[in-house]
């Protein structure tokens, strides 16, 4: 009896050292793949925030040469105007002048660009009887001198008698309620394709209308940029244009990012040594003997 106790010791003994053994290996791999994890995971996060600074950086630059390249599209803003008489010896000519500033807009030279005057104008017998009437515009550089100048002409829209009555007793109750006004709006174009000069830029315009009797209720100046070639693309299909430039900064600087990692890797040498001259002599040798 007193033999087959360590045999039934041993026998016990042995699960218990495989299980530890498997237990061991078990925490190796699990020490092993959480480390394999963690470094992974470290990598991961080092290309995400390296793919993220170079799409930023792109998006930046996009961003900047869009800002800098590309103008201001429309400008609209009201102008003023007052009335001029200018007498001589045979007659008076009397105008009403509006005057508006380029410096508020800053007109981007070589940049093509569509002047219209926008005129509110009462549905009236005066204007009605009016017809025809003339405008005339010039721009002044800051020095005073004349850089450009155009001549326009402008009427009401024609109405006959039995439509202007339908079109009165149709909004009668609008205009007994001050919604809507007997008025047309009447655009002239002043310049169809005004380029400013960069060695004389244009700082003040002044708009003469030559008719004594016109009325009007307010004056609105618009200025509309004709783009053509690349600010064509880039006003008129924005996404499109985004998608391109941002893709093509960076895949630029993808590359050049890889080519620095390239070459700071393989170790190029910057500064290699100055190649002796074949002419020059070797130096000689001076041996000393005791």
């Amino acid at each position: 009896m007193d033999l087959d106790r360590p045999l039934t010791s041993e026998i016990d003994e042995q699960p218990s050292v495989l299980s530890g053994k498997v237990l061991v290996k078990f925490q190796d791999v699990v020490t092993m793949a959480m480390m394999w994890l963690r470094r992974r995971a470290s990598q991961g996060f080092v290309v995400f925030s390296f793919l993220f600074l170079l799409l930023w950086l792109a998006t930046f630059l996009y961003g900047s040469f869009y800002y800098s390249y590309m103008p201001k599209a429309t400008f609209s803003t009201p102008v003023h105007y007052y009335y001029r008489c200018v007498y001589n010896i045979w007659s008076a000519v009397c105008v009403w002048v509006l005057c508006f500033s380029f410096v508020i807009c800053v007109l981007t030279f070589g940049q093509a660009y569509q002047i219209t005057l926008q005129l509110e104008m009462p549905d009236s017998p005066t204007n009605q009887e009016l017809g025809m009437f003339m405008i005339k515009t010039t721009c002044f550089s800051q020095d005073g001198g004349q850089v450009a100048s155009s001549s326009r002409s402008g009427m009401l829209r024609y109405q006959s008698e039995l439509l202007r009555a339908l079109g009165t007793m149709l909004f009668l109750p609008a205009f007994l309620s001050s919604v809507a006004e007997e008025k047309q709006m009447v655009e002239v174009e002043l310049f169809s394709e005004y380029t400013d000069d960069p060695y004389s830029p244009s700082t003040t315009a002044v708009v003469e209308i030559l008719s004594k009797k016109i009325q009007i209720y307010s004056a609105q100046l618009q200025i509309h940029a004709h783009f053509t070639g690349l600010r064509y693309l880039l006003f008129y299909f924005p996404v499109t244009s985004t998608l391109v430039g941002v893709s093509s900064n960076f895949i630029f600087l993808s590359i050049l990012f890889l080519l620095s990692y390239t070459r700071l890797l393989l170790g190029v040498d910057q500064n290699p040594q100055p190649v002796r001259s074949r002419s020059q002599p070797p130096s000689a040798l001076v041996l000393t003997t005791s």
